[in-house]
């Protein structure tokens, strides 16, 4: 039988497709493109000073939380998230997510990638956590938004005060039949193996979760 996380997210899968575009961001898809320089910010998004190849990157607010920057992600452009990925995340948001998902923050660094040290260090100066260890906390704020979504489609009993984020962080550290009894957790610090996980994860639309 189904668990009860299953069950949600199934639902959520079987009742509704993919969030599409809101009303505002499809109506705004038929007017004139402004310059880039005179378009206003989209809701919700927090936009650094900073640029990398002159586009605008995202910027994790502690005071904000770990929902705010997945929903930023949500709604930013490729090359927004290009320019965010060769620039890093700040080390903040490593420490953030794990307690979010309920994940040890010593875990977490070795999920992402991180020396425990580096991590630590980066998270206390406010520095940026750059390379493949930024990339692989980017992807990680993805993969909750998915579930996020998932949870927010559902029509299942169970799915209210459903912890999207903790079911995640567990499910993450579930050996799966589909990836050869490895954990999604020991794939995250690739970029092919997020594609992997992301593909996993995506499966649950289908009802094909593990």
């Amino acid at each position: 039988m189904a668990s009860t996380p299953a069950r949600a997210l199934k639902a959520a899968a079987r009742t509704a497709p993919l969030r599409g575009r809101s009303k505002a961001a499809a109506a705004s898809s038929h007017a004139t493109p402004a310059p880039l320089a005179a378009r206003e910010p989209l809701p919700r998004f927090t936009l650094d000073d900073r640029s990398v190849a002159g586009t605008q990157i995202l910027v994790y607010h502690p005071t904000k939380g770990v929902d705010d920057f997945v929903q930023q992600l949500a709604v930013a452009t490729p090359l927004q998230l290009v320019a965010t990925e060769r620039h890093g995340v700040a080390g903040g948001l490593l420490k953030d997510l794990s307690r979010r998902m309920e994940i040890p923050a010593a875990r977490m660094f070795t999920i992402l990638g991180v020396p425990k040290a580096t991590a630590e260090k980066k998270s206390a100066a406010g520095d940026v956590v750059s390379g493949s260890g930024g990339q692989a906390a980017l992807g990680m704020a993805r993969l909750l938004g998915m579930a996020q979504d998932m949870l927010a489609q559902s029509t299942a009993a169970e799915a209210e005060g459903f912890d999207s984020a903790k079911w995640l962080g567990q499910w993450l550290e579930r050996p799966q039949p589909a990836l050869g009894g490895r954990k999604p957790a020991d794939l995250l610090d690739t970029p092919t193996g997020l594609k992997v996980v992301t593909r996993l994860l995506g499966a649950i639309h289908s009802g094909a979760y593990q």
